[in-house]
Parts: structure tokens; sequence; C-alpha cells
């Protein structure tokens, strides 16, 4: 939980230099990126994770992988790295998304599936979603096969897991506590 925590002061952190900067859109594009090129790709989550691969390593690989952001993404991975906190990208570039878009009046729905959403169920989430939170959406769908079907919808602080995963596994505790 301190990662999340951290996480959000770092964002909120590179939101304000953003703001101050007026640099939120080119900002949001590197974040967008990060996010999408982190979340596709296993190996480069294996490299931020590994304890084994000197920082200066990762630092390197991550400013060629995103060659030509922002200067101040490419601040932002430099004091990561040296504040031995690289791993927290991905995380740091999410919460970054969500500070932006609450800025400017929208909410963001992460919307975990199995496969991706097609336009028309998009449409429903988001429908749904905007008269629950009451305010406007958008939808970021993210793929993550191992959840097998159903979704997990996270708005803000609120979440609601309706994977098959989540199901079986709760199916699991029960019978272990009965018998």
């Amino acid at each position: 939980m301190s990662d999340s925590r951290a996480a959000l002061r770092y964002a909120k952190a590179i939101l304000d230099l953003a703001v101050e900067n007026k640099a939120t859109d080119a900002l949001e594009k590197d974040m967008r990126t990060i996010v999408g090129t982190v979340s596709e790709s296993k190996e480069l989550r294996e490299m931020l994770a590994s304890p084994v691969i000197k920082g200066a390593a990762k630092k390197e690989a991550l400013l060629a992988v995103f060659a030509g952001s922002h200067d101040i993404t490419e601040g932002t991975i430099s004091m990561l790295v040296s504040n031995k906190r690289v791993a927290m990208l991905n995380e740091v570039a999410s919460k970054y998304l969500i500070l932006n878009e609450k800025l400017k009046g929208k909410d963001i729905a992460f919307v975990t599936t199995a496969v991706p959403l097609t336009a028309e169920l998009e449409k429903k989430v988001l429908a749904k979603v905007a008269e629950l939170t009451g305010s406007k959406v958008s939808i970021e769908n993210k793929i993550d096969e191992s959840i097998i079907g159903g979704f997990v919808l996270r708005v803000g602080d609120l979440q609601y897991d309706a994977s098959i995963a989540n199901k079986l596994s709760s199916l699991k505790r029960e019978f272990t506590n009965s018998l």
C-alpha cells in the first residue's frame, strides 16, 4: 500500500510541475504511452522489477524506449531510478492520468477484461459508469487474461470485481472454510 501512496505523491508532484510549465497535454500523451508500453511488454515489466539489473542500465533502456518524450517525463524516469523507485513507473503514470483527468473535470474508469472491449460494450459501460458517478468518464481498457472472463471496473477509489477468477477464488475460500 505504501508503494501506491508513494506513486500518488510522485504523480501529484509531476502534475504540479506540468501545470506550472503548461505541459499537461504533452505529459498526458507520454504517460499514456508509458502505461500502454509497460502493460503490453512482459520483458519491460520484468526489467523494471529486477533487482539484478543496475539502475543506470534501466534508465538508459527506458530513455531509449521513450525517446522523444517531454523533458519532465525524462526527468521523472531519472528521478525514479535515482530514488530506486523505477519499478513504480507504470503506477506513477497511471496515477498521473487519473489526477490529470480529475483536473479536467473527468474521471478515468479502468476496465480490466480478458479480451478487448467491443465499441458497443464500451458505450454501455461508459453510460453506466457516468450514471453511477455523475461525472464525465473516459474508459481505459486493460487486457489481463488471468481474470479468465468477466471484468474488473475501477473508478477512483471504487472497485467492482466481477471476474471469473474472483468468483472461483471466493468459491475456493467457501469450500476450505466449510471443511
